[in-house]
C-alpha cells in the first residue's frame, strides 16, 4: 500500500496551468473523483465551491453503467455543501485483497463510488483517487479562494497504486496515456432550415391553428344559424354537432399551445445567443411552464412577479390565460346551442280548400265513424253538432274559470279592456286567445237607444279570433319551417301572419214585451196567443217569405232592421219562460241569428250574432313540443303586419252570410232553442242570469253578450280552417269548395329556435377577447415563422436545457440554489448561450459575472483550420441585433 500522503505522479506532458479542458487528456483507466476531505493532494490547492461537481469514472474495459445520484457533502467536510448530479461509471477492475481505500456510508468522502458498485474489501484493491476540475468551471472559484497569487487551475489525476491492476488490464499508465477532453462537442446543427421536418411540422401546425382559430372567431362574431343542418334527421344530429365542435376547439387549443411554446423557445433561444442582447433570465425560462402548466402561475408566483412586467412576459401571461379558457370560450360563443333567432321577413304559403264558413265543407271534414253511406242526411251535421258542443263548452268553462279567479282577486272591471279575454282550443294542443275590438261605452250606447220612458241596456261587443289556417300553413313542407320534434322536442318558432281575422259581433238589448210583439208569433193576429205544432216551426206557420221586410219594430235602427238596412227582423215562436232561451232560425237570406232570453225578473233580452272578417288584426302563432298558442293581435297602430296594411283597399267588417248557417247548427247543439218547449237547459239558465241590470258592465260578472261571443268562438275557428288568407273568395263564385287545395301566399314574420352559434347571455361577450387573442397570437407566430426561415435549437426545452447546463461552468450567481432552487434576484440574472469556437462546444454563462477566461495555447498551430458550419451559424446568430421581444 502506498502512503496516503505520497504526492501524485504527474506526467510532465500535462500542463500545470491552463484555461481550457482541451489541454488535458485522459485515458480509459483514469478516474476523476472528488478529493478526500482529509486533505488536499500535495501541490494542489483545496477548492471550496458551492454548487455541484461533475465526476466521471472509467474502467479499463471501456464499459460503463450509467445512472444518477444526488451527492451530499458530509457535515464535517471542509469543502462547500450542496447537491450535485453525476453520471455513475463502473469502477476499474482490481485485484482482490486490497480494501483500504473503500469508504463506509459515514465516510467523509462521499464521492468515491456508489454503494451498489462497491465490492467486499477482500475483492477490491485500494485505489487512490484525485480530483480533476474543469478549468472554466473552477476559474472563478479558485481565483477567489486562493488569492491573486494562487494558481487558478491545478489538475489532479488518479492512478491505481496496485501493479496487479496495471498488469491485469494491460492498460497504459497515466504518464503514457493521453487524456480525453471532457468537453461536449455538438453533433447536431444549431439551426434547422425551413425545409427541415421539424420546421415544416411547426409551420403546418401554425397554419392550421391560425386558420381554425380565425374561423372560430369569425363564427362567433357572425353567429350563424344552422337551421336544418343540425336536426335529428339531418347530417349532424345535435349530439354529433356538439362533439365535433368540442373536438375542433380542443385541437385549436393544443395546436395553439404547441405553436406558442415553440415561438417562446425560438425568441428566448435567439436572444440568449445574441451577444448584444439582454440575455434571458430563469424567470423568463418559466414562460413555457405558464402555457403548459397554468397552475404554476400560482405555485411559482415569484416567476410571475419578476417576468410578467416585460413585454414577452405580459404576452405569455395573456396567452396562458387564453389557452386555459379557450375551450370554455368556444363552448360559450361557437358551439351550437338552441337559441331564438332574429325576426325574419318571410312569404309563407297555406292551402286553400274552402270559402270562409262553408258549412258543407265543415261537415265533410268532421271525423266520425258514421259514414255518409250509413247516414246520408245527418252524418255530417251530427258530428259537427258534437264538435260544436264539446269545443264551445270547453272554451266557455275556461272563460268562466278566469272570471272566477278575477272575482276572487278583486280585479274585476267595468272596462272591456281589463276584463278576461275570450279563449279557445284548436286541435287539442293549441290554446287560442281572442281579442275584444270595436269597444263601445255601454252607458252611452244604452242612453242613445233608450226611449224616454224606458232605460234600455245595450251591450255591443265584438270578438276577434286568430285565423286558424295559419296552423296548417306553418307545417306545410313548402314553407320549410323546422318543427319542435326535429330538435328532440326542444325547437320552437313564432309566426306573425298578415291575414284577416274572423270576428263575431254580439249585440244585446233589453226590451219590453210590447216592443217584442212584432217579432213574437204568439202576439201576431190570428195566432190565438199560442203556437201549436211547434215541430213544424217555422215553415208551417204562414210567415211571409222574402223579400217581405215584415212590419217595423222600435229597435229597427238599433239592430238594423227594415228595408233601409236590407235586413228583416227575426220571428220567434213564443216568449221564453224564465231562465230559458229561444232561437230564431227563420231568417231566410239572413246574415245573423237571434236569441231571445228571459231573466229571473221576467225582463227580456234579445241578442243578434253575426260574423265578418276584420282587417285591423294579425295572427300570432307560437309553438313548441308541449303545445302552442295562437292569438289575434288587433288594433295596434305599430303593427306593420295588420292585414289592412298589407291590403290597404280591404273593406272592414264585411258580413259573412255563410256563417249564419254554421251558427244555427251551433246554437241548436248548445240547446239555445230549448225554450221553445220550455226545456230549461242549463246553458240557457246561466245566460239568463248574465242579463245586465244596469246601463254599465258589471265588474263582478260577464254580460250575456260576452258569454255568447265566447261560446261562438269555436265556430270562427272551424270556419277559418283551409280558407283564404285574404278577405274574399278569389276562386269560382259558383262553388265554395275546391276539389284540389291551392296554395295561397301571405306576408309573415318568422322567428325560430334552432341551433346557432353565439352567446346566450350578454356577459358571455367577454369570451370574444379570448378568441381574438388566440387568433392574433397565432397570426403573429405564423408571420414570425415565415420571416425567420427555420428554427434554432430550443434551449428552453427541458432536455436541451439539461444537456446545456451539465456541460456549462457553475456560477456563484446561483449560490445556494442547488437544493431548493433559485430565488429572489437569482430569477432575474441574465444568462447567455456561448460557444467555444475551436471545440464547437456550447455552454450557458451568467452575463453579469467576470469575463470568460481566455484559453492559453498549449502548442502552436501549424495550419489554419477552416471554420465549421456550426461556428458560422453561431457567429451569424450571435452577431444580430436584439429584437423588442
Amino acid at each position: 500500500m502506498s502512503d496516503p500522503a505520497e504526492k501524485p505522479i504527474v506526467s510532465p506532458l500535462l500542463p500545470q496551468e491552463t484555461s481550457n479542458l482541451s489541454d488535458y487528456t485522459v485515458d480509459s483507466n483514469t478516474t476523476f473523483i472528488d478529493t478526500p476531505a482529509t486533505g488536499p493532494s500535495p501541490g494542489s490547492p483545496v477548492h471550496h465551491r458551492s454548487g455541484y461537481r461533475r465526476v466521471a469514472s472509467f474502467n479499463d474495459q471501456g464499459t460503463a453503467s450509467h445512472g444518477f445520484e444526488d451527492v451530499i457533502q458530509p457535515s464535517g467536510s471542509t469543502r462547500g455543501h450542496g447537491l450535485g448530479i453525476k453520471n455513475l461509471e463502473a469502477l476499474p477492475s482490481s485485484s482482490p485483497g486490497d480494501s483500504s481505500a473503500f469508504s463506509t456510508p459515514a465516510s467523509t468522502n462521499a464521492l468515491l463510488s456508489p454503494p451498489f458498485a462497491r465490492s467486499p474489501p477482500s475483492a477490491q484493491p485500494q485505489t487512490k483517487y484525485r480530483q480533476f476540475e474543469d478549468p472554466i468551471r473552477e476559474s472563478r472559484d479558485t481565483w477567489q479562494d486562493n488569492g491573486p497569487g494562487a494558481e487558478p487551475y491545478q489538475p489532479f489525476t488518479a492512478d491505481s497504486e496496485t501493479e496487479s491492476l496495471r498488469k491485469a488490464n494491460h492498460a497504459p499508465t497515466v504518464q503514457s496515456s493521453e487524456l480525453q477532453e471532457p468537453w461536449c462537442k455538438t453533433k447536431r446543427k444549431l439551426h434547422h432550415g425551413k425545409r427541415n421536418s421539424l420546421a415544416v411540422s411547426v409551420l403546418v401546425l401554425s397554419i392550421y391553428s391560425t386558420l381554425l382559430s380565425g374561423l372560430w372567431l369569425g363564427t362567433a362574431m357572425a353567429k350563424p344559424r344552422f337551421g336544418h343542418g343540425i336536426t335529428n334527421t339531418g347530417k349532424f344530429p345535435p349530439a354529433t354537432a356538439s362533439l365535433v365542435s368540442a373536438a375542433i376547439a380542443k385541437s385549436i387549443e393544443l395546436s395553439f399551445v404547441t405553436v406558442f411554446v415553440t415561438f417562446l423557445g425560438q425568441v428566448l433561444s435567439r436572444r440568449a445567443l445574441v451577444k448584444k442582447s439582454r440575455g434571458i433570465t430563469i424567470a423568463e425560462m418559466s414562460f413555457r411552464s405558464w402555457i403548459m402548466q397554468p397552475g404554476t402561475l400560482i405555485t411559482h408566483w415569484e416567476n410571475v412577479r419578476f417576468a410578467s412586467l416585460t413585454f414577452l412576459g405580459l404576452v405569455s401571461l395573456l396567452c396562458a390565460i387564453t389557452a386555459m379558457f379557450y375551450t370554455t370560450a368556444s363552448d360559450a360563443l361557437v358551439a351550437p346551442k338552441l337559441k331564438m333567432g332574429p325576426i325574419e321577413q318571410r312569404v309563407l304559403y297555406g292551402q286553400v280548400a274552402s270559402d270562409f264558413a262553408s258549412n258543407p265543407y265543415i261537415k265533410s271534414q268532421c271525423k266520425t265513424p258514421i259514414s255518409v253511406q250509413t247516414d246520408p242526411q245527418f252524418s255530417g251535421s251530427t258530428c259537427v253538432a258534437i264538435e260544436h258542443n264539446g269545443q264551445a263548452y270547453h272554451n266557455y268553462m275556461q272563460y268562466l274559470s278566469n272570471w272566477t279567479s278575477s272575482i276572487a282577486r278583486g280585479t274585476g272591471s267595468d272596462s272591456l279592456t281589463r276584463r278576461p279575454v275570450p279563449l279557445g282550443m284548436l286541435y287539442d294542443n293549441t290554446t287560442i286567445e281572442g281579442s275584444w275590438i270595436h269597444m263601445e261605452n255601454v252607458t252611452e250606447t244604452s242612453k242613445k237607444y233608450s226611449p224616454d220612458d224606458y232605460k234600455r241596456i245595450v251591450i255591443n261587443v265584438t270578438m276577434a279570433m286568430p285565423h286558424a289556417g295559419v296552423f296548417a300553413a306553418t307545417r306545410d313542407p313548402i314553407n320549410n319551417i323546422m318543427q319542435p320534434q326535429d330538435l328532440n322536442g326542444l325547437g320552437e318558432y313564432i309566426v306573425q301572419a298578415s291575414v284577416p281575422s274572423p270576428v263575431t259581433n254580439v249585440l244585446c238589448a233589453t226590451m219590453r214585451q210590447e216592443e217584442l210583439a212584432p217579432m213574437v208569433y204568439t202576439d201576431w193576429p190570428g195566432s190565438n196567443g199560442t203556437a201549436s205544432n211547434l215541430t213544424g216551426w217555422p215553415n208551417e206557420f204562414g210567415i211571409p217569405l222574402w223579400p217581405s221586410y215584415l212590419n217595423s219594430t222600435p229597435v229597427d235602427d238599433l239592430f238594423g232592421f227594415g228595408e233601409k238596412y236590407d235586413r228583416r227582423h227575426p220571428v220567434f215562436s213564443k216568449y221564453p219562460i224564465v231562465y230559458n232561451t229561444v232561437l230564431n232560425h227563420s231568417g231566410w237570406f239572413t246574415d245573423s241569428i237571434y236569441i231571445l232570453a228571459t231573466s229571473a225578473t221576467g225582463e227580456y233580452a234579445m241578442c243578434s250574432m253575426k260574423a265578418s272578417l276584420t282587417t285591423n288584426c294579425s295572427t300570432r302563432y307560437h309553438t313548441s313540443l308541449s303545445g302552442g298558442s295562437m292569438g289575434a293581435h288587433c288594433e295596434d297602430a305599430k303593427d306593420n303586419l295588420a292585414y289592412g296594411k298589407s291590403y290597404a283597399n280591404a273593406t272592414e267588417g264585411v258580413i259573412k252570410k255563410n256563417w249564419a248557417a254554421v251558427a244555427t247548427e251551433w246554437a241548436m247543439a248548445l240547446s239555445l232553442n230549448a225554450g221553445i218547449s220550455d226545456g230549461a237547459a242549463s246553458n240557457a239558465r246561466l245566460l239568463a242570469q248574465l242579463i245586465p241590470t244596469s246601463q254599465a258592465l258589471d265588474p263582478s260578472l260577464p254580460s250575456i253578450a260576452e258569454a255568447l261571443a265566447v261560446l261562438s268562438g269555436s265556430t270562427l275557428l272551424l270556419s277559418s280552417i283551409d280558407t283564404p288568407f285574404i278577405h274574399f273568395w278569389n276562386y269560382s263564385t259558383t262553388v265554395s269548395t275546391l276539389a284540389e287545395p291551392q296554395h295561397q301566399a301571405f306576408r309573415a314574420t318568422l322567428r325560430t329556435r334552432d341551433y346557432a352559434s353565439g352567446g346566450t347571455q350578454k356577459w358571455q361577450g367577454i369570451f370574444y377577447v379570448v378568441l381574438f387573442l388566440t387568433f392574433a397570437t397565432n397570426l403573429f407566430c405564423l408571420v414570425y415563422f415565415f420571416v425567420r426561415h427555420g428554427l434554432v435549437t430550443d434551449f428552453i426545452e427541458p432536455q436541451n436545457l439539461f444537456s446545456l447546463s451539465l456541460n456549462s461552468p457553475p456560477s456563484h450567481a446561483l449560490d445556494g440554489a442547488c437544493g431548493g432552487g433559485p430565488e429572489g434576484d437569482q430569477l432575474i440574472m441574465n444568462w447567455y448561450v456561448k460557444m467555444d469556437h475551436e471545440r464547437e462546444h456550447f455552454y450557458i454563462q451568467n452575463g453579469t459575472g467576470p469575463p470568460s477566461i481566455t484559453r492559453r495555447p498549449t502548442r502552436p498551430l501549424d495550419i489554419e483550420m477552416d471554420t465549421s458550419p456550426i461556428v458560422n451559424t453561431y457567429t451569424k446568430l450571435s452577431s444580430r441585433h436584439s429584437s423588442i421581444l
